[in-house]
């Protein structure tokens, strides 16, 4: 699907949306921590004031929740409650590159995480575009109008693997999981590990920001409708392993950006597994619905057992 079109399903489902409230907290218990000391300009609250709402459209019967105009990005660390299997996921939640579904694709997916014995990070990270200009960025290729959630995925890899003995976590078991624009953002962070996008600012930026596993639910912009991938995704032997899920009947992001990427990785000889359904349509996350593909929670603990990120 063309971005124009993209764009133009993403504007349309935030129409009529509800009176904006304060700035989004986690749930009692959790912090949010500023990944940017605020010596740099990216750890400078910008101009713009972080709001949540609620938007119109139902998923699984229920509302969701968004967050619009981050200009001060954050990690909220979510630990297990009780087994711990030393493996971590930094979730990237989608939006578009316009808003992120902090629920719907955020904390309900560290709820089911944490409950399985995997640390989630929850990465609140900036967007391209948090305000209705965002059909601007038709025809291009997002990361020439802004690095800015590619600079917040590696600086929040690179401070789960600084902090690892002090959060339980295996520094050889940290992944990135992410919802379609975030799908997209685990592709690139995948891919661009070899050098940072952003000058070092500290200890954190000296360790390694590439993922050990990657976990891609029905991503975007890898395919602007050319059927080839995204020139700025490069994908060589030593991209992460990949998980990959799309619904054929997609149509905001085309199952052709799943198809793609994994034919790139198999090339590559990266161990990748994908898994297409006939139905699901978009942006679930991991509510339940009567079609099959919300059964994915299950396909991913597999897979991560498979791979050996958590103990069968």
């Amino acid at each position: 699907m063309k971005p124009s079109i993209i764009a133009f399903c993403v504007l349309c489902a935030f129409r009529g949306l509800s009176a904006q409230a304060p700035a989004w907290q986690p749930s009692a218990g959790h912090t949010q921590v500023p990944i940017w000391p605020s010596t740099v300009p990216a750890g400078r609250p910008g101009p713009d004031s972080e709001s949540i709402a609620t938007a119109p459209k139902l998923v699984a019967g229920n509302p969701w929740v968004y967050v619009r105009n981050v200009s001060r990005p954050t990690l909220t660390v979510y630990s297990p409650k009780e087994k711990n299997t030393g493996a971590a996921v930094v979730v990237f939640p989608g939006g578009g590159y316009q808003i992120l579904a902090i629920d719907l694709e955020g904390t309900e997916v560290c709820d089911w995480l944490t409950s399985k014995g995997i640390t989630c990070v929850l990465l609140k990270y900036r967007v391209p575009n948090s305000g209705p200009s965002w059909d601007q960025l038709c025809g291009c290729d997002l990361e020439t109008r802004s690095s800015m959630p590619l600079e917040d995925a590696q600086r929040t890899v690179g401070l789960v693997r600084f902090h690892a003995a002090e959060w339980h976590i295996d520094p050889h078991k940290i992944g990135v999981l992410g919802f379609s624009a975030g799908g997209h953002l685990v592709a690139a962070v995948s891919t661009h590990f070899d050098r940072r996008v952003y000058t070092a600012v500290d200890a954190a930026d000296q360790e390694s920001c590439r993922p050990d596993f990657a976990v891609a639910l029905y991503p975007g912009h890898l395919d602007y409708g050319k059927r080839e991938l995204n020139a700025r995704i490069h994908v060589t032997r030593h991209t992460p392993p990949t998980f990959l899920l799309h619904a054929e009947n997609d149509n905001v992001d085309s199952v052709s950006n799943s198809l793609i990427y994994y034919t790139a990785l198999k090339n590559a000889g990266v161990p990748t597994e994908l898994h297409l359904y006939a139905e699901g349509g978009h942006a679930f996350g991991l509510r339940r619905t009567t079609f099959p593909i919300t059964a994915w929670p299950q396909l991913v603990e597999t897979w991560l057992r498979t791979i050996g990120m958590i103990s069968p």
